[in-house]
């Protein structure tokens, strides 16, 4: 009778069985160099201009903290590239998006003014990124996987 008791609990908080949410090496190692890629690149634009945060405009400083924020995340990821992914899907899909949704009707339009060229060029470097996202694993764990409990156990 105390193992009927102690397994729902044991169930709920141990994590998945490892070999169901796994990579190889190689694979791990390439996130990991995508998210390097993620953070070195927002220090070398964004952290030397740290200092003048307060002085921009309210939303262009939640952008400016909000890409200081996912650049500690991305470091965070290449210790821990499958916990952070959601991070890296993240970055692919607001790219992905500002890609369709902003850039793409100025190019068919002809109208790419200079900072949206230079955004765009920027952007672009989310091609690195896509390519190193183990879309498999995305699929695996966020779209057919289960989903957590929406009710407490006993």
């Amino acid at each position: 009778m105390t193992n009927l008791i102690a397994s729902p609990f044991k169930a709920a908080v141990e994590p998945r069985t490892p070999t169901q949410f796994t990579l190889p090496a190689w694979r791990l190692n390439l996130m990991r160099g995508g998210f390097l890629l993620m953070g070195v690149g927002l220090v070398i634009v964004k952290w030397p201009h740290v200092l003048q945060a307060a002085s921009l405009p309210a939303l262009e400083g939640a952008e400016f903290i909000l890409l200081i924020a996912i650049s500690l995340l991305a470091f965070l990821g290449v210790k821990y590239p499958i916990a952070m992914l959601p991070i890296m899907v993240f970055e692919v899909l607001w790219k992905v998006l500002w890609l369709g949704i902003v850039a793409l009707p100025h190019l068919i339009a002809g109208d790419l003014n200079a900072p949206t060229a230079s955004l765009l060029f920027s952007i672009l470097f989310v091609i690195p990124i896509i390519l190193v996202t183990p879309w498999d694993l995305v699929w695996k764990r966020f779209v057919v996987a289960r989903g957590d409990r929406w009710t407490r156990t006993r």
